[in-house]
């Protein structure tokens, strides 16, 4: 059920009334006509003649209906405005059909699951990777102890200043990356010859395990070496001159 709107074929007012009732009565003029009339009018007045004729309202007529679906819902929300702008001292009945966050709380032994999940998957992670991490260290701990021998017999220096000028970065789970960086230049049968002995060492020192192809970047005051298991690339590096100029405070006059 619902209420329906027409006009009034006698004044033109507005009417409401129930879709139920066959007649409609104009709270205006009290006239009382086929609801269908009220309905078809209201869609088009045109070429209608209202004569405004004066009727008697009849005891008892009902002029509209109104269904509401929650008539009190105006009133709670005021109530509810009222008593949240005092304070939390004065506390209302929650409503029916209102979700409070009590109603939507996870509960405890899903709570106590989730945590012990989350923490059972950081165990896992930390079993996983820590020995990884000391594995690694204590491969890259004995390289690093043996490279300046090892790279001193490429050079044909043996002089802690000539291991002091050669620096070099070791990197990779299983120390397949390094760079190192010569003071002065070498061509490619010397950067071949480096990381053979590169290679040589982290098979010693690895148990004569082979596995994982070796990556080594060189680089020389002109030139850049990329050596790996399948030759040997350089690429030319740009070389800037530096001149030295007098101060302007030094100048004769």
């Amino acid at each position: 059920m619902a209420t329906k709107q027409g006009m009034c074929r006698n004044c033109g007012s507005l009417v409401v009334f129930d879709d139920r009732d066959d007649t409609c009565e104009c709270v205006f003029c009290h006239c009382v006509f086929p609801s269908e009339e009220a309905v078809k009018l209201l869609e088009n007045p045109a070429g209608h003649e209202f004569k405004n004729e004066k009727f008697e309202a009849k005891e008892g007529g009902k002029h509209y209906y109104s269904n509401p679906v929650m008539p009190d819902t105006v009133q709670k929300a005021v109530q509810r405005e009222a008593v949240s702008n005092k304070g939390d001292d004065l506390k209302l009945k929650p409503s029916e059909f209102e979700v409070s966050p009590n109603d939507v709380k996870a509960p405890k032994k899903l709570v106590i699951a989730a945590a012990a999940a989350t923490v059972g998957v950081i165990l896992i992670v930390l079993l996983i990777s820590f020995p990884l991490y000391l594995s690694r260290t204590k491969l890259k701990n004995a390289i690093t102890a043996d490279i300046d021998k090892t790279f001193d017999s490429v050079a044909g220096e043996s002089s802690s200043e000539a291991s002091f000028k050669r620096q070099y970065i070791i990197y990779g789970l299983t120390c397949d990356h390094i760079k190192l960086v010569l003071p002065e230049g070498i061509d490619k049968t010397v950067a071949n010859s480096y990381y053979s002995k590169y290679c040589e060492l982290r098979t010693s020192k690895r148990d004569g395990n082979t596995t994982g192809s070796v990556k080594m970047e060189i680089f020389t005051p002109d030139t850049v070496y990329h050596v790996t298991s399948e030759g040997v690339t350089d690429e030319v590096q740009e070389t800037v001159v530096i001149t030295e100029t007098t101060p302007a405070s030094e100048t004769t006059k």
